[in-house]
């Protein structure tokens, strides 16, 4: 079955160096697209490793894969590679210039200082 998140055929060329392995492929069970395309599933779809559809390899075979690659640094360097690539196709500078975060979600320890509550006083500090 095709999902959206599947890398395309040129997405695949792409980052395929990457994952490539010494082991020849008579000794690999599942192709290292497959497990990419499982991995960037789960990512996008937040859906918990047991339930993994089945058209994907087993999730003790896609968590070992991605577990080896983001520890050898083969996970970033791809997914470095597609977003400058894509960028790129977008007109746009190939790394971004700047991030921003919401502000609602991410606390500051500046804020809590100036406001707060005196527990041993039980007293408002303002």
């Amino acid at each position: 079955m095709k999902y959206s998140t599947d890398l395309t055929d040129s997405q695949w060329q792409q980052i395929e160096s990457i994952f490539q392995t010494s082991r020849g492929k008579n000794f690999v069970k599942h192709s290292k697209r497959e497990l990419v395309n499982a991995v960037l599933y789960l990512i996008k779809t937040g859906c918990q490793w047991r339930l993994l559809p089945n058209d994907f390899p087993p999730y003790p075979t896609v968590w070992s894969f991605y577990r080896r690659a983001v520890i050898s640094g083969k996970w970033e360097k791809a997914m470095d590679m597609l977003v400058e690539k894509t960028r790129q196709k977008a007109k746009r500078l190939s790394t971004p210039t700047y991030g921003i975060i919401d502000s609602q979600s991410v606390k500051t320890t500046f804020a809590s200082q100036e406001r707060g509550f005196d527990g041993g006083k039980k007293n408002q500090r303002s």
